[in-house]
């Protein structure tokens, strides 16, 4: 981190600029990430946003922040990060892959935190490129979360192209899973979400707005499925480790709506999960795991 430069953000970026920003064609961008890292000081959690977010993904205790609630924070300084003249990349097109969140801590509701946002290690894939987003949250003592979010730009492969860098969790057995859940997912869970978070990509919005990038209809967030996913495992325990790593690798779309089955193994305090399609094609959506940390 010595070799970046910091910028502090005054406020929340506007996401909905953003985004018209990003359908314009990168012109004359370096082919390398930005050295540059966004700071965000003094975030507090809204207590009605908390509960809104809560809604929409399915958790049920508001007493610390779910896991995945920071990465809605540190989502508009990465977009803001992304959609800069010095980004390589044009943000529109570019596929989540895989995300990891770390908690550190249990985070309460009004706890103040400060965040930060870089990219870095951009490699080769079969497919194109990757590269990571990586956010931090601190509570003026210590890191209490990070994130790293890996980003794949499609494109020509390259010869010793690896995979995303770290190894994907492994996949479930759903015949032998001790949790099983069947959700229906609507076609509105997208807005809803995307109303939420902010993260208004097209592609999330309207079945016309998808088809442009390929899709039939519009497609659920990734970090919503994860975050949905982890909800469920909130449920079954009394409560999850105090601090915990949740890793997740996003395996296919899931195309708005949709009839989708969660299943998840517990080996101690850990968890093996997954999401397929219920409709009988039983395409993998997601795999992940959850592990305590000492």
């Amino acid at each position: 981190m010595s070799a970046y430069t910091t910028q502090e953000l005054t406020g929340v970026p506007g996401l909905a600029g953003m985004y018209l920003r990003a359908v314009l064609p990168k012109k004359g961008a370096p082919c390398e990430l930005p050295d540059r890292r966004l700071v965000l000081r003094g975030r507090t959690v809204r207590e009605k946003h908390l509960a809104e977010y809560a809604g929409v993904c399915g958790f049920q205790e508001h007493a610390v922040l779910p896991a995945t609630y920071p990465h809605m924070v540190a989502f508009g300084p990465s977009m803001a990060l992304m959609t800069a003249a010095d980004f390589p990349f044009p943000l529109l097109g570019l596929v989540h892959v895989a995300n990891t969140v770390e908690q550190l801590r249990p985070i309460r509701p009004g706890e103040t935190l400060t965040y930060q946002v870089w990219a870095q290690d951009l490699r080769p894939h079969p497919k194109g490129r990757v590269f990571d987003i990586r956010a931090e949250a601190d509570d003026g003592t210590a890191t209490v979360w990070r994130s790293t979010s890996t980003y794949l730009r499609r494109g020509r492969s390259e010869e010793e192209a690896g995979g995303f860098g770290r190894t994907e969790p492994p996949a479930t057995s759903f015949e032998d899973a001790g949790l099983t859940r069947e959700w229906h997912v609507p076609g509105s869970v997208g807005r809803r979400y995307a109303s939420v978070s902010g993260d208004r990509n097209p592609i999330h919005l309207h079945p016309l707005a998808a088809k442009p990038f390929g899709f039939r209809s519009s497609i659920a967030h990734g970090m919503w499925t994860k975050a949905r996913c982890l909800a469920a495992l909130s449920e079954r325990t009394e409560r999850l480790p105090d601090a915990y790593r949740v890793e997740v690798a996003f395996r296919s779309p899931v195309l708005l709506p949709a009839s989708v089955r969660f299943a998840a193994t517990q080996t101690g305090e850990d968890w093996r999960f997954g999401l397929r399609g219920a409709s009988g094609k039983e395409r993998e959506h997601l795999r992940g795991s959850l592990t305590a940390l000492d």
